[in-house]
């Protein structure tokens, strides 16, 4: 380039940044406070104190996972713990077997005030339909998953929504994956709320102790939590009777539970089919055996932003009981009828209460896989 078109091309571009300058000097930048501020809604200063300890309740619980990680390891910073650290790690992953052969279910500490709070936080209930006689075991079907499942956690983990009352005799086990019972400390708190493994050797054990024996089985898993959004009531249940078979062969009636509002604690990133957001969750299922939904839910200290669930009313109608004949090798044709037993209680469910449980639904209850 000619050095007289190349001083040229250096001029111009000088004054071109110069006026650039200028003009952003010259245009009042919005403070990030302020941004933040029109964004976010603030919890107001005077809140009554109940609702703020219900609110502390929720984040304790969201946290309690962590804050036992955090616990171990800052345990782990001291040398003289180590022995007794290491016989304890050993015990969980070489001895215990708690979390497959019942738990260690602790009723003073399901009934402690905290659950309380916790519950009373969305608030959290159930709807008896029928009585349920303790000569016999149960299985109970809760949908939906929802995000986390806090209205399975309130009615069937705790007792402060008086499920015992309700149903005199019935032991009640909410189920997880095994994979949280191998996180210290934190799989202990599970037990004592009577939380066990999910496995076919757990629910054999569970309900092989005869009448008054229950589990909970949030049958759509991590595959239903994709679909968790405000309004809707999308099921993963079709393909789903490995459930159906535990009852048929335990001889456990199948007692459906659905939970109105689950879907509406927490909002969800736009997933649905053919998007990259849902193949990406779901080669992380297939790869960690979970599911990460990318969710939202309020802060501790405002109403819009954070991880915590918003304040929605949960119920949970549990419905009535579908007998079963027991068999140790049921036909598919047996299982099939009995899932569309249990497929049409749900429905009545749904249309009995549908509206008035769910009149900001935006479509019916579908079952879409």
């Amino acid at each position: 380039m000619p050095e007289g078109r190349a001083k040229l091309s250096r001029g111009v571009s000088a004054t071109s940044l110069r006026e650039r300058l200028t003009s952003l000097s010259s245009t009042p930048l919005k403070p990030v406070a302020a941004s933040l501020q029109a964004n976010i809604e603030f919890v107001p200063s005077k809140v009554p104190t109940k609702r703020r300890i219900q609110t502390l309740a929720v984040f304790t619980w969201s946290s309690t996972m962590f804050i036992c990680c955090a616990l171990f390891l800052y345990l782990c910073s001291f040398p003289p713990l180590w022995p007794v650290l290491a016989a304890y790690m050993f015990w969980v992953l070489a001895i215990d077997k708690s979390p497959v052969a019942g738990g260690r279910s602790s009723q003073w500490f399901r009934g402690m005030r905290f659950w309380r709070y916790f519950s009373e936080y969305y608030p959290a209930s159930f709807i008896k339909e029928q009585d349920l006689p303790a000569d016999r075991p149960y299985v109970f079907g809760y949908h939906p998953h929802g995000i986390i499942g806090m209205g399975a956690l309130a009615t069937f983990a705790t007792d402060v929504t008086g499920f015992s009352k309700a149903f005199p005799g019935i032991k009640p086990h909410l189920l997880t994956l095994e994979t949280n019972f191998r996180t210290p400390f934190y799989r202990d708190i599970l037990m004592w709320m009577g939380v066990c493994s999910v496995s076919k050797e757990s629910c054999h054990n569970i309900l092989g102790q005869g009448g008054g024996s229950a589990i909970t089985i949030v049958v759509g898993g991590a595959a239903e939590s994709l679909s968790a959004h405000p309004g809707t009531a999308d099921l993963t249940l079709r393909k789903r009777l490995g459930f159906i078979k535990v009852a048929i062969r335990e001889g456990a009636n199948l007692v459906p539970v659905f939970s109105f509002g689950e879907n509406d604690i927490y909002r969800q990133m736009p997933n649905q089919k053919g998007t990259t957001v849902f193949a990406l969750q779901k080669k992380f299922q297939n790869v960690f055996g979970f599911t990460l939904p990318l969710f939202h839910g309020r802060g501790l200290l405002n109403y819009n932003l954070g991880l915590l669930p918003y304040r929605r009313r949960i119920v949970s109608v549990i419905g009535r009981p579908i007998h079963v004949n027991r068999s140790a090798n049921p036909s598919m044709e047996e299982i099939t009828r009995v899932q569309k037993l249990y497929i049409q209680e749900l429905e009545r469910i749904w249309n009995k209460y549908k509206d008035e449980f769910a009149k900001a639904r935006l479509r019916e209850m579908m079952i879409i896989e």
